[in-house]
């Protein structure tokens, strides 16, 4: 009977262990939406501004502080570093209230969990030989499982690389192209709810300057590649109940002109290439039947 009762404890401590490791390399829905003002805030900024920088053209729109939070109106999990369970309430909007209940489908998280940001460089000898060194490696090594975890998460669903990065590059130049045409319709299909509310501004903000906008991508893309991967649980009962989200860079050269309302040159020029650097944020939800990705976010160094 010792041995039966010893038994049902080992496997009960396994399969905790293995609920608190899967957990540990899940990001939270909450603790991001509740504190994320003390981790990062970001820029929101516009491609075309960045493009001309330093080029003699002038910027479209301004670059509007953006701190990354969430809006979401249910109770959501959080898993934590400290592999701890916590939850946060949210007060349900009033019209929500007056109804009763609250049944929300959760399209997106609407933050960015861990924005990506570069690492600086540690010699050789303070990464192996120093107590703050060891740190840092064991800090990096955790940010590389987060990524390695999430994509073997998401091959799981039939990802391949390959046709990833063709859909990206699509989605990408979709976007710029909306953004210069102004079709707000179309562009709030290929971007979240909160992505969407901040290019509609910027579409406003660059009309009330320039009348039209030619861009362009020269094609082939000069690179692409994935800098960061991560997972956004939603359920503590359910694991493959998760958003992920995928940071791109993309390295393009791209052409660029504004006019004004007698279609004279404002700005840029078109026979021009110019090289551009953006890293954007891509979301899926791995749950929802027939979800395709869509830009979350964009990220400015």
């Amino acid at each position: 009977m010792m041995a039966f009762r010893s038994s049902n404890t080992i496997r009960a401590l396994l399969r905790a262990t293995q609920i608190q490791e899967s957990s540990y390399l899940l990001g939270c829905s909450r603790s991001y939406a509740t504190g994320i003002s003390n981790v990062a805030e970001l820029n929101s900024w516009n491609m075309y501004s960045s493009l001309y920088k330093g080029n003699g053209a002038l910027p479209w729109t301004s670059r509007n502080a953006m701190t990354l939070r969430s809006a979401m109106t249910v109770e959501l999990p959080i898993f934590l570093n400290d592999k701890r369970l916590l939850s946060t309430q949210v007060k349900a909007p009033a019209q929500a209230r007056q109804m009763g209940a609250l049944r929300v489908s959760m399209t997106s998280p609407g933050f960015i969990y861990e924005p990506y940001a570069p690492r600086e460089k540690v010699p050789f000898f303070r990464r192996w030989f120093t107590r703050s060194g060891w740190r840092r490696t064991k800090e990096d090594i955790i940010l590389e499982l987060k990524s390695a975890y999430a994509i073997n998460k998401l091959r799981k669903s039939g990802y391949s690389k390959n046709l990833f990065y063709k859909e990206a590059i699509n989605v990408y130049k979709e976007i710029n192209t909306l953004l210069a045409t102004g079709d707000k319709n179309t562009l709030r299909k290929a971007v979240t709810e909160k992505m969407y509310s901040e290019l509609k501004n910027e579409i406003k903000q660059r009309e009330s300057i320039w009348s039209k906008v030619y861009w362009e991508m020269v094609e082939p893309i000069v690179k692409i590649r994935t800098l960061r991967a991560r997972l956004i649980g939603v359920d503590p009962k359910d694991l493959e109940k998760v958003f992920i989200q995928l940071t791109l860079e993309f390295l393009s050269k791209q052409k660029f002109e504004a006019y004004d309302s007698k279609g004279s040159v404002v700005a840029g020029d078109k026979s021009k290439e110019v090289l551009v650097r953006d890293i954007w944020v891509f979301e899926k939800s791995l749950f929802h039947p027939k979800s395709f990705w869509r830009l979350c976010g964009r990220i400015n160094l």
